[in-house]
């Protein structure tokens, strides 16, 4: 395990788990995309036979597992992270099982009837061996939901000290799915109110490719403006129902993405 943790040591920073972990329960970002990912995957479950598996690849903190263990009561939920610092955060957080590993060494079976890959795929040089390996963990006709950050042309100083290595275009998603033996079921792109915001903000603040300058104006876009940060995840949140019902929604700055194993 700890040979495949150094291949993709630089795939995040793990000094932002503690910060995130801070703010994830309030930020406006987080609540929003919780309850979008809890739509996507509740309409995946509902007609699963009770003690169907479920897998979070790159937990994190937990925030989205804690939120996944609440709508999948009938399942088993459990998560993975390369990092051990975050495994540690989602145990606690979350109360499922959490394991520590490399999705393209894991340490855990296959057969999971769903796995979910929240903004991780963007921080990995191997995106068609990940999501190979995917395929491999999930049960034939099995469910693969992700998110991803959308348009590389809102790419910024918080891509790079996120550790980014690309945005994503629907087309080029629909691609890489077919490629690696997936069929997209549906591809949206969500958070629309965020994508001028983000597109004018970001040009106005230039790209800041300095590590030191970009993770400064990261910790500011992560504070919580209380009347600003209602708002949004009022706004935001109402996406859900348009994603409930699988509609397309016209743009933003992320991307959702609904794919079976072939």
């Amino acid at each position: 395990m700890n040979d495949s943790m150094a291949v993709q040591s630089d795939s995040y920073n793990p000094q932002y788990f503690r910060k995130i972990a801070e703010v994830e329960d309030r930020h406006f970002w987080f609540g929003a995309r919780n309850r979008i990912i809890g739509v996507a995957v509740s309409n995946i479950v509902k007609d699963l036979p009770d003690g169907y598996r479920l897998l979070e690849v790159g937990c994190g903190t937990g925030v989205v597992l804690r939120y996944l263990a609440g709508v999948c009561d009938r399942g088993e939920v459990m998560g993975l992270d390369l990092y051990l610092e975050a495994v540690a955060f989602a145990k606690e957080r979350s109360g499922c099982r959490v394991v520590a590993g490399d999705v393209l060494n894991p340490p855990v079976a296959g057969d999971f009837d769903v796995i979910g890959l929240f903004d991780v795929l963007e921080h990995l040089s191997k995106e068609s061996e990940t999501l190979q390996a995917l395929h491999r963990l999930l049960k034939p006709g099995g469910t693969l939901v992700l998110t991803v950050p959308a348009h590389m042309s809102l790419w910024s100083y918080f891509d790079v000290a996120a550790c980014h290595v690309r945005r994503y275009e629907q087309a080029a998603m629909n691609s890489l799915l077919v490629s690696n033996r997936f069929e997209a079921e549906y591809l949206t792109e969500f958070m629309v109110p965020l994508f001028p915001l983000l597109w004018l903000l970001r040009r106005r603040s230039g790209n800041a490719p300095g590590s030191e300058k970009a993770a400064t104006k990261v910790a500011a876009e992560l504070k919580v403006v209380p009347i600003v940060n209602e708002i949004l995840k009022g706004i935001i949140g109402l996406e859900r129902f348009a994603i409930d019902r699988r509609w397309r929604l016209p743009f933003g700055s992320s991307l959702l993405a609904i794919a079976r194993r072939k």
